[in-house]
């Protein structure tokens, strides 16, 4: 084959240098390219990290066996060989900047793994990298603000579970700076300043919202295919709300950034809470913050001894548990009765009419209701089927309101339905039921007693101790660094502070891990939790929609009044695909329900990322541990890239 020149600039040699011309011939391997290329730049360096970039076809030449000829490269294409790892500003869930080198040629997904090895944090398959907000300053005032600490120097490994120094990752002990930066990482941030909290874009709608999830990076493409560059910045998020295995004693990092992340959506409104529920994760805060400071959070250097005892009472419990005889499972299988007066309640147009007394009846998935308890051996007056609805609290302990609401999907839309509980213990049961058989299990499911008993201790730390002296004023305590703006506007410091005060006796006595667990668990418990909003199109309507995707299910919300329409359960689904040419999702589900949407916030990749997403995160399970099956995410979430 005749020889001819093939142009490629070496960034090694600086940004002016003209471009290093090599002869070559069209059967010439990828390889032996750039074994040419580092014999005329005649440097000696470590080259393994190089790589080719194509500029026009915006892709990697990775495979090295490939020829010029099966790549399709002609004399004028435009080669860059740069390395394949490159220092990266991410922004942190805590506000924090960190620098560290991260691959720009493979997949974000594997990119965000090795991100995840390098700052301690498990289960990275959570987590991805989104394009930050536009902020007000002006980009010099922002780069001088802003401490970056710098991790660029940590050795890349693929070990996926560090080794432990004195509590803390080996890459981390090395120096007093790098421990600085450790403890930045796992210790949540002080309470914000209200200057600070108010100077942060808050979404004013759900349309807003919508606009955030376009930001997310293709997790199945390149940083550098998706236009990033070096020592851009980007933000590292929880993705997916689904949180796996928590372990205080292995996730300090991990816990940490999930309680930042939290703690802002709690503060900037990005989820709806109840007065009483901010006053409550205003106390957690206060709290979490005093322990941080009084608590030393890392672990002794006996560490090994922990991680011991750890995983003998982890087998002591599985040989517990695989003790039990075939007669206790039986015994144990009988599903607990729960019937009892409830009042109930049907909004609609135009009615002042208010809540009916009834007796209600819990059995398998479903509610039966009738005029009394004699009349309970009869026909019921309606039986309201609950997999697949919409389970929402509506509590004021201290105005004595258990209010259980329902929606539940019918062939018109959802009808919203409201049960009245006359007491704590009586919604705490009840409200437990409820839950369960929305996600179609039983009152006989294991889950049961620890759904009840994590409802109690909800309901407990939202009482005031009217009779008992509240702690007096601690002159730390900023209120308006605790709780929204909204609160901020709402009430005078004064206010405030004795407010989370009284909330603050229920909490007091957690330990420093457990007020984390706790303001995750109150979170999660939210209704709007874990909802990602996409601005759609329905096929066959004339008008824009909201489709909320949440970790179980999908949700058409009307974009005028705000109303839940309709909601798909992911187990209810058949299959899903997308048409990439007219850009448009469409999936079917059991009962022959087909429904089809185009994108208008965001491109249908993201949506389809979300559903093979969550539906990926639903297939982990204790026997995997902390291995990932990083072909199978790929297949579900990688859409025409994955063929």
């Amino acid at each position: 084959m005749a020889d001819w020149d093939l142009s490629v600039t070496v960034e090694e040699l600086g940004s002016e240098a003209p471009a290093l011309s090599i002869s070559v011939t069209s059967d010439l391997h990828i390889g032996g390219v750039i074994l040419k290329l580092v014999e005329k730049t005649q440097i000696q360096r470590d080259w393994s990290d190089h790589a080719l970039w194509w500029e026009q076809k915006q892709q990697w030449l990775l495979r090295t066996s490939w020829t010029l000829e099966k790549c399709e490269i002609h004399a004028d294409a435009s080669l860059v060989f740069m390395p394949q790892h490159k220092p990266l500003r991410l922004g942190l869930p805590n506000g924090a900047t960190v620098r560290l080198r991260a691959c720009f040629s493979g997949p974000v997904f594997r990119t965000v793994l090795g991100i995840c090895r390098i700052l301690n944090i498990r289960h990275p398959e959570e987590l991805s990298l989104l394009r930050p907000l536009e902020e007000k300053k002006k980009k010099k005032e922002r780069d001088a603000l802003d401490e970056v600490y710098d991790l660029t120097e940590v050795p890349l490994t693929s070990v996926s579970q560090a080794c432990l120094y004195n509590g803390m990752p080996a890459h981390f002990a090395d120096s007093p700076q790098t421990e600085a930066v450790y403890r930045m990482l796992s210790v949540p941030q002080p309470a914000p300043t209200p200057e600070l909290i108010s100077k942060q874009y808050r979404a004013a709608s759900v349309v807003d919202k919508a606009h955030i999830n376009s930001r997310w990076l293709d997790s199945s493409r390149s940083l550098l295919q998706q236009g990033v560059q070096e020592n851009d910045r980007l933000w590292l998020r929880f993705k997916y709300s689904t949180f796996y295995n928590l372990e205080p004693l292995y996730d300090a990092v991990r816990l940490a950034q999930l309680y930042e992340q939290a703690r802002w959506a709690v503060l900037l409104e990005d989820v709806d809470c109840t007065e009483e529920e901010m006053m409550l994760f205003g106390a957690l805060q206060y709290h979490i913050s005093k322990r941080s400071l009084s608590e030393p959070q890392t672990v002794t250097s006996n560490a090994a001894m922990d991680d011991l005892e750890t995983a003998l009472l982890s087998l002591e419990v599985k040989m517990d548990g695989d003790s039990n005889t075939a007669n206790d499972m039986l015994d144990n299988m009988a599903a607990p009765e729960l019937s009892d007066y409830l009042k109930i309640f049907r909004p609609k147009r135009l009615t002042l009419k208010g809540y009916k007394q009834y007796w209600f009846k819990f059995q398998d998935t479903g509610i039966s209701y009738f005029k009394s308890k004699e009349e309970s051996v009869g026909e019921p007056i309606q039986q309201i089927h609950l997999k697949g609805c919409e389970v929402a609290p509506d509590v004021n302990v201290a105005g004595q309101k258990f209010l259980i609401r329902l929606l539940i999907p019918a062939p018109e839309g959802m009808t919203e339905v409201y049960l009245r509980c006359e007491n704590e213990e009586q919604y705490a049961h009840w409200m437990a039921a409820c839950r369960l058989a929305s996600t179609g299990r039983s009152l006989a499911d294991s889950s049961f007693q620890s759904e009840i008993q994590s409802i109690r201790s909800f309901l407990a730390m939202q009482k005031t101790h009217g009779n008992s002296s509240v702690p007096a004023a601690d002159d730390a305590i900023n209120p308006h660094s605790l709780v929204s703006p909204r609160y901020q506007k709402k009430y005078k410091a004064k206010q405030l502070t004795q407010r989370i005060l009284e909330a603050y006796q229920n909490v007091a006595q957690l330990s420093w891990n457990d007020a984390l667990l706790r303001f995750l668990q109150i979170w999660q418990a939210l209704p709007d939790f874990g909802l990602s909003y996409v601005v759609v199109r329905f096929k066959g309507s004339r008008k824009d929609e909201v489709l909320g995707i949440a970790p179980n299910r999908l949700i058409r919300i009307d974009l005028g009044v705000g109303d839940v329409v309709r909601t798909w359960r992911y187990n209810n689904m058949r299959q899903w695909n997308v048409n990439w040419d007219i850009r448009q999702v469409a999936i079917e589900f059991d009962g022959n329900v087909n429904i089809a949407f185009s994108c208008v916030t965001a491109d249908c990749k993201i949506v389809h990322e979300f559903i093979g997403g969550y539906i990926f995160m639903s297939t982990r399970t204790k026997e995997q541990g902390d291995a990932l099956n990083q072909e199978l995410f790929h297949k579900l979430t990688g859409g025409h890239e994955a063929l």
